[in-house]
């Protein structure tokens, strides 16, 4: 009988759930240990502490399989990783296509060489895409509305700071040493895969496995609120990109984004507020 170590997070209800849900689906196949990441402590320890043919399983959504990665990056270069997606956006699992009906799948070589990004002084790897713009302003509202125990509807929040509550900005770009300059820019996401937000095919072209690693920035851009709002829900299709006047992706390997005035930004769903500039390298 095999014996898998299931990582998840108490906080989350939608991974306590998919936890039961895992369990049941490879209770016949072994042993099954479930561990909160938010209590491990120390990751040495916990590594030091594993059996050598264990299975280690992260059960969780994006935000969780982020920390792993970042927290956990000098114990796991050569230790087979599994992944059962158990979050509410799931856009790694969206975007890697890997079937996961029948139980946890192995990503170990996902989590290798993954993109840098740098913000007020602090580096961090990412797995999906980093938001600045209204995508970071929504995931600031959202985390507002949590703290108030309200469930937040991001599209409602898209389409309100669209219409109302958002300003557009300046953006400086360089990429790869080029620069660039956009005005009234919405969105300037710098992207490793496809998706993100929950589901937003923000870079349809963009293959975080392809052997030219680079990153795809997408700019959305237009004076217009109510021209900027109708083209916005086309990028849940990918089609976004058509809009050739309202839209740019430029890909590189090194892109520096600079606002004229402070913005939300996200990274993988987790908010930084006031945020003038970031800087992603993926080597």
């Amino acid at each position: 009988m095999e014996k898998y170590v299931v990582l998840y997070n108490k906080l989350s209800g939608t991974s306590s759930a998919a936890c039961e849900a895992l369990s049941g689906l490879i209770k016949d196949k072994g042993d099954v240990d479930l561990r909160d990441i938010t209590s491990l402590g120390s990751y040495k320890d916990f590594f030091d502490g594993l059996d050598a043919g264990a299975k280690l399983v992260i059960c969780g959504g994006d935000g969780t399989l982020n920390r792993f990665a970042n927290e956990a990056e000098e114990f796991i270069a050569d230790r087979e990783i599994y992944y059962y997606p158990a979050g509410t956006g799931n856009d790694f699992a969206r975007d890697v296509e890997l079937d996961f009906k029948d139980g946890p799948v192995e990503i170990s070589r996902y989590l290798k060489n993954l993109p840098t990004v740098t913000v007020k002084g602090k580096t961090c790897k990412f797995i999906n895409g980093v938001g600045y713009g209204i995508d970071g302003y929504c995931c600031q509202v959202g985390d507002e509305l949590k703290a108030k125990n309200e469930k937040p509807n991001y599209a409602s929040i898209a389409i309100k700071g669209l219409l109302f509550h958002y300003k557009s900005k300046v953006a400086s770009v360089t990429v790869d040493g080029k620069d660039y300059e956009f005005k009234n820019v919405w969105i300037a996401p710098t992207m490793f895969g496809r998706f993100y937000g929950g589901g937003m095919n923000a870079a349809p072209a963009q293959n975080r496995s392809s052997d030219d690693r680079t990153v795809s920035l997408v700019i959305m851009h237009g004076r217009s609120r109510i021209g900027t709002l109708i083209v916005f829900p086309s990028i849940f299709k990918g089609e976004h990109i058509k809009h050739k006047k309202k839209v740019s992706v430029i890909t590189g390997h090194n892109v520096t984004v600079r606002f004229n005035e402070p913005s939300p930004l996200q990274i993988d769903g987790e908010t930084v507020l006031d945020v003038s500039e970031y800087t992603v390298n993926c080597g």
